[in-house]
């Protein structure tokens, strides 16, 4: 039997990327969707590719740093499904440039979206999580969350924030008897908007590095990350790796420790 068929998932950030091909893939197991983003004219992209497939979908727009939007957003959602069942706290921002070189405004956007905005979804739909008897709540760090390099410090500083955020929220559900999985993703380059839609402190070229992204980063398809992703949720893994540089990336922290440190700067003043 298919583990999704007939669950009520909620996807933030599902306009694009693995939002969207979390939510295309969840409608082809028969899922039930509820959709948001902030871009309205995206999601609702989303919500025709799913309904097009024969999904019963509801789609909001949502600005996630908006802690009282998001504390209601999880009534509107069971009000209309009967429950919820499992929650992916995809949205996320990147910023790319050295702190020097960075405006405090955009340090700021990348916390309020990435950590804040994970923060305030887990609490707005924790309680519909375990009334369901059995919930998931997964959110999403970055390789970038474990191994550092210049240039994205913002990023990196909210995407260890969200590992360790999820390890204590894992820890809490199960010392407190509660129903609910939490599962962290950590995916390296997936081929997604996100640098493209990313701001950039003064100094970068946004072109260069969006291209560098796009053509020697994100060797990842979206599809084949929303398709792991569901396989680990589905078998209640705390960590999810996405992608063969995400698992080096681990391995070579969990060996070398900080050691890799000093690779990053050997290898940066050799360059």
């Amino acid at each position: 039997m298919n583990y999704y068929a007939r669950r009520v998932a909620a996807i933030t950030g599902a306009g694009s990327g693995i939002g969207r091909a979390l939510a295309v893939d969840l409608a082809r197991r028969g899922a039930r969707l509820a959709l948001s983003d902030q871009d309205a004219e995206a999601v609702a992209d989303t919500a025709r590719r799913c309904q097009r497939i024969g999904a019963r979908v509801r789609t909001d727009t949502i600005d996630i740093t908006d802690r009282q939007a998001v504390l209601d957003y999880p009534a509107a959602v069971s009000g209309e499904f009967g429950r919820i069942d499992a929650v992916f706290c995809v949205a996320g921002v990147i910023h790319t440039g050295r702190l020097l070189n960075t405006e405090l405004s955009d340090v700021d956007h990348v916390v309020n979206v990435n950590l804040l905005g994970t923060v305030n979804t887990a609490k707005a739909f924790l309680p519909h999580l375990i009334s369901s008897g059995g919930g998931h709540l997964v959110t999403f760090s970055s390789a970038f969350g474990f191994l550092t390099t210049p240039g994205y410090s913002a990023y990196s500083a909210s995407k260890f924030a969200i590992r360790g955020f999820s390890e204590s929220l894992h820890q809490e559900m199960r010392l407190d008897g509660h129903p609910v999985s939490v599962t962290c993703v950590c995916p390296g380059g997936v081929r997604t908007p996100i640098m493209r839609n990313g701001r950039f402190a003064a100094g970068e070229d946004p072109d260069a590095v969006t291209a560098r992204f796009d053509t020697k980063i994100a060797r990842t398809e979206a599809s084949r990350a929303a398709s792991i992703i569901l396989r680990g949720v589905e078998r209640r893994r705390p960590q999810v790796l996405v992608g063969a540089d995400a698992k080096a990336a681990w391995t070579l922290v969990r060996t070398l420790g900080t050691a890799y440190q000093h690779l990053v700067l050997w290898a940066g003043r050799r360059t």
